[in-house]
């Protein structure tokens, strides 16, 4: 069996060159709805699982020059592709766990903030998300982290600092949060806003209040609307965490805490305080750096873009009031996978065992409003 792992392949797509060509062989429908950004889709899983001689036709039509690296949900079907490939005399690997394995992937950068420390963006390219590991006069704050804790550890480390504090923004929707099992391995607060907090044991983070990290004051900012107890966060006037508040092109969607059943909040009157959310964050700096939660696609970090430019190319930000509640209240978008479970999850109200995690939360984030 020849493989390529999730880290060897994003190290190959990030560097440019001698990229191999990602051979996607999934359903269409499960290709449209969350696959490795540049891969091409052959949609030749129903014949490789049944008879993979039926799939050699169409695996013939691919280009002899590329280096191919199959991909599916698990990386077992793929393999077969991978093994018709080598058949047909091309040079073809299999991505080890398929998307499985892509959901673990993580890329981080230092973003270039105007600040005393240092501000690290970690991405998530299967899921879409981002995280923030902030570093100051030798001590750490992490924002937003993943349940791939080592990632975030690991970055700690490599500044020389010792961990202060984790935060989250909100409780997710789309993702399992690591942020109180950091905090609690390493005996630290984990701050989460009350409304947010309903059965996990967390440090209050209100409307307001300041913690330092080093020499860095942070400031919450209670932003509700797409979560009950959303809070950006401001560091020093230059860098605004927005969570899923405030995305660059888009906003937070505003339903998912009301289907997942721990809001008693209606999708209108939550469109309506999300507008009043973002008229807070509109007052903040225009040179402010905006640092979402999400970003669409698989993002290679740092993912940035000031106040001004966000405000010039996000529609939702010119809407009126009424406008605004009427298009986030009426167009729903997909909802992500198992949100349900997740968003109980992260609120203390459910507890999933280890070694299901990463399957609970597989596919595209789908946290903004549009």
């Amino acid at each position: 069996m020849q493989e390529i792992t999730p880290e060897e392949l994003s190290d190959q797509l990030r560097d440019g060159e001698d990229e191999p060509l990602v051979l996607d062989i999934r359903h269409e429908a499960d290709f449209e709805d969350w696959h490795i950004r540049g891969s091409i889709n052959v949609d030749v899983y129903d014949e490789l699982t049944n008879d993979p001689e039926q799939a050699r036709e169409a695996l013939s039509d691919l280009p002899r020059d590329e280096r191919m690296v199959t991909v599916c949900a698990a990386g077992v079907v793929s393999q077969t592709a991978t093994d018709v490939l080598q058949e047909l005399d091309y040079d073809a690997v299999t991505l080890t766990d398929g998307m499985n394995g892509w959901s673990r992937v993580h890329r981080h950068a230092e973003v270039p903030a105007d600040l005393d420390g240092t501000l690290i963006q970690v991405a998530r390219p299967g899921k879409g998300c981002l995280s923030h590991v902030l570093v100051s006069d030798g001590e750490a704050a992490v924002f937003d982290p993943s349940h791939y804790l080592d990632e975030y550890e690991a970055i700690v480390e490599e500044n020389d600092a010792e961990l202060v504090g984790v935060f989250d923004t909100h409780a997710h929707a789309d993702h399992v949060s690591g942020a109180a099992e950091l905090a609690a391995r390493h005996g630290v607060p984990y701050y989460l806003h009350p409304q947010d907090a309903l059965a996990i044991d967390a440090t209050p983070v209100e409307d307001g209040q300041t913690v330092s990290v080093g020499s860095l004051d942070i400031e919450g900012i209670h932003t509700p609307g797409h979560s009950e107890g959303s809070v950006s966060f401001d560091i020093v006037g230059a860098a605004l965490i927005t969570g899923d508040t405030l995305f660059h092109e888009s906003v937070g969607r505003v339903e998912l805490g009301v289907e997942a059943g721990i809001e008693d909040s209606d999708v209108e009157q939550n469109a309506a305080t999300l507008y009043e959310s973002l008229q807070r964050l509109l007052e903040q700096p225009d040179d402010a750096l905006i640092l979402p939660a999400h970003d669409p696609g698989s993002p290679e970090p740092p993912v940035t873009a000031t106040l001004a430019e966000v405000a010039e190319r996000n529609d939702d930000l010119g809407r009126d009031r009424a406008e605004f509640t009427r298009e986030l209240a009426s167009d729903i978008p997909d909802h992500p996978p198992n949100f349900e479970r997740v968003k109980r999850t992260n609120v203390g109200q459910e507890s999933v065992p280890t070694d299901e995690l990463a399957e609970l939360e597989l596919g595209p984030n789908n946290c903004a409003a549009e």
